[in-house]
């Protein structure tokens, strides 16, 4: 989560410490953002994909809806 992805994505790509996990897949791109109205449904959205499979997380990229409910299911079977 952040105000400003123009600042973040640079923060990860210009990031002097070598320790973080940006530092050796670099440069960052940005993939997919959403916005929202507030923190708490920011955090909470972020929480969840975090959680997801890779899977899940390139079909929403890619915004594919329908493979995301289709992996979805797969998960419960």
């Amino acid at each position: 989560m952040t105000y400003n992805l123009d600042q973040r994505i640079a923060e990860h790509n210009f990031d002097n410490n070598p320790q973080s996990y940006t530092s050796k897949r670099r440069p960052v791109t940005l993939k997919y953002f959403e916005e929202f109205q507030d923190e708490d449904s920011a955090f909470d959205f972020e929480r969840q994909i975090k959680g997801w499979s890779r899977a899940k997380k390139e079909a929403l990229i890619e915004e594919n809806w329908d493979k995301i409910v289709e992996l979805a299911k797969r998960k419960k079977k």
